[in-house]
């Protein structure tokens, strides 16, 4: 099983993104659609696909912080995988070295996902779309 994550270039395969986070964010954890879908114009997006289907999605955006990354999101199906590892590893990858503080909020779920690649917990939980969260950082 050969995991593939590429940059979102096409407006289709963004469509195909976005019906995954559908199901994960809006329809799994109950998160309202009005929150979920914002910022996209500024963000990089990735898909990650095995077999021709579409599994996984990520993005990355420019903040005045630094940059963000956000909205993984991978069909229940497919997690354990190693989906999310591949998602997180390309997308630090696509971002340019010039961006030294890269940093995202972590659901409880996905901290030791995040800290495998380095990321480190700041700050106090905080709860964002009635889902509890750490903001976690990496300076590179």
């Amino acid at each position: 099983m050969e995991i593939i994550v590429k940059n979102i270039t096409e407006q289709s395969i963004l469509e195909e993104a976005f019906k995954i986070r559908r199901k994960v964010f809006v329809e799994e954890q109950e998160v309202d659609e009005t929150e979920e879908y914002e910022f996209e114009e500024e963000s990089t997006h990735f898909i990650a696909e095995i077999n021709g289907t579409y599994v996984g999605t990520a993005r990355w955006r420019k903040t005045e912080n630094g940059v963000k990354l956000e909205r993984f999101a991978v069909l229940i199906e497919f997690r354990s995988m190693g989906v999310g590892s591949a998602l997180v590893q390309t997308v630090i990858q696509n971002i340019p070295q010039e961006f030294t503080y890269l940093y995202l909020h972590a659901q409880l779920t996905a901290m030791d996902l995040y800290a495998k690649f380095g990321f480190t917990q700041v700050g106090p939980m905080f709860v964002e779309a009635d889902i509890k969260h750490y903001k976690m950082e990496l300076k590179r």
